[in-house]
């Protein structure tokens, strides 16, 4: 991965909490950061030249005062929002973005340019509501150890390691259901919960034996993922989650459970998907 973070604003308050995490996550991990805004021409004044310069600049030399070690510049985008961040993410380490905008950067609601951008960026994007007001000290990652979610624990190792802090290691998976008559299945459905815990729990010992440096907690819970995701992100400084999974903890597509989280947990969320996966600009 390049070592820069992208942070996109658009002068809204989220993307000024954005622009604040991205800086903070900069100095802390010792990577550049490069603020970017999308200028669309939709009307005065908000869309002319003038206004979009003054408050990149504005943004970037928030970062700098947050930063001021780090590497920061930044950059005016052109063409359409979602294909111009989604090219930005080619080169960066990770995108933070805000969970909405004023309608030149991150939509009218969470969905539109954040939901695209989550789904397709070739980095690890990061979604945030506000500046965080208590730290916890706990970074959450959702892990059924799928492809997308061993990206997400990478992640999630690297978070928890720059901020000192605990990695708490989430499994939901929902019981399946069955008609209320068929009284014979409940021995088998207590076994099948078992063996899924087992083996959730076998899949976090190779990650805690790699970096003893890290205090790993894990749990296995019988709860719907946005659920149980909600419940640990009250006491999380960040909850990581991958694009896609098994089932037992992302949806099939950025979609479900993903949108879940994005829409309801108040922490800072991120969405990573595997490197090597082709993005929606190459694709097109």
């Amino acid at each position: 991965m390049a070592g820069r973070i992208v942070v996109g604003v658009d002068g809204s308050a989220p993307s000024t909490a954005a622009v604040e995490w991205a800086a903070v996550d900069a100095r802390r991990r010792g990577l550049a950061l490069r603020v970017v805004h999308v200028c669309e021409q939709w009307g005065p004044p908000a869309g002319s030249t003038e206004y979009c310069s003054a408050m990149l600049e504005t943004a970037a030399d928030r970062a700098r005062a947050l930063a001021p070690d780090a590497d920061v510049s930044s950059g005016m985008l052109s063409g359409g929002v979602i294909d111009a961040l989604v090219g930005e993410s080619i080169l960066a380490e990770s995108m933070v973005l805000g969970s909405r905008g004023l309608g030149g950067f991150a939509g009218m609601v969470l969905g539109s340019v954040s939901m695209a951008v989550a789904g397709h960026a070739a980095c690890p994007v990061v979604v945030v509501r506000r500046t965080a007001v208590v730290q916890h000290g706990q970074v959450v990652v959702g892990y059924d150890g799928s492809e997308h979610s061993q990206a997400a624990m990478e992640y999630a190792v690297e978070q928890a390691r720059a901020r000192n802090a605990q990695l708490h290691v989430l499994y939901a998976w929902q019981m399946p259901v069955y008609s209320p008559y068929a009284t014979g299945y409940g021995g088998l459905i207590q076994d099948a919960y078992q063996q899924e815990v087992r083996m959730a729990a076998e899949r976090v010992v190779p990650w805690r034996e790699k970096n003893p440096d890290i205090r790993i907690v894990d749990d296995q819970v019988c709860e719907h993922p946005v659920s149980a995701l909600m419940k640990a992100a009250l006491t999380a400084d960040l909850v990581v989650i991958g694009s896609r999974g098994l089932g037992g903890f992302v949806s099939a597509v950025l979609g479900s459970v993903s949108h879940g989280v994005l829409h309801h947990v108040a922490c800072p969320v991120a969405v990573v998907r595997p490197r090597k996966e082709r993005t929606w600009r190459e694709r097109t």
